[in-house]
């Protein structure tokens, strides 16, 4: 799974809406239905903002039933959050530094890209986890995808070891 093209980069912190799914990470299609309907709905889409899903808990740790993802998507410039409450939820999503592994698979071999990189990449690499959330930018629509499989680039949150 890992082949070895990790790349650091610095992002900046980002606006983003999103919609929660709790529940095994299989199943968060209908947590991307929904914002991608309401995001088409005012005019925000892939050409012009940035689809970000996020995973906040461990799958090993956590049962699968109680695992929370936060499907989300890049804001405008002086979006207007409140006049969309309660359809979508918002908050910023941290900027700083991440690995970033290109990904191209089915969603269910994702978890080995993850198990890749912080079980061989990471303890190499001179860096160590920070404490910030992976980020899973989306860039692509696996139902839409001839093979099925997304396209997403993983950003691991990390800092120098010391």
């Amino acid at each position: 799974m890992y082949t070895g093209q990790v790349e650091i980069r610095q992002i900046p912190e980002v606006e983003v809406a999103y919609i929660r799914h709790i529940g095994s990470y299989l199943d968060t299609y209908s947590a991307w239905d929904k914002l991608s309907r309401w995001a088409d709905q005012r005019g925000i889409h892939g050409g012009n903002q940035q689809f970000i899903g996020i995973s906040l808990d461990d799958g090993d740790l956590v049962e699968e039933s109680a695992c929370r993802y936060d499907a989300c998507v890049t804001l405008p410039e002086g979006f207007e959050q409140e006049a969309h409450r309660p359809q979508v939820e918002f908050k910023t999503v941290s900027g700083g530094i991440y690995a970033v592994y290109s990904y191209y698979d089915t969603v269910d071999k994702l978890v080995l890209a993850y198990d890749s990189m912080f079980s061989v990449w990471l303890p190499r690499s001179g860096y160590e986890a920070d404490d910030r959330p992976c980020l899973e930018f989306c860039l692509n629509d696996p139902m839409k995808d001839q093979e099925g499989k997304c396209k997403v680039d993983l950003y691991i949150p990390i800092k120098q070891r010391v």
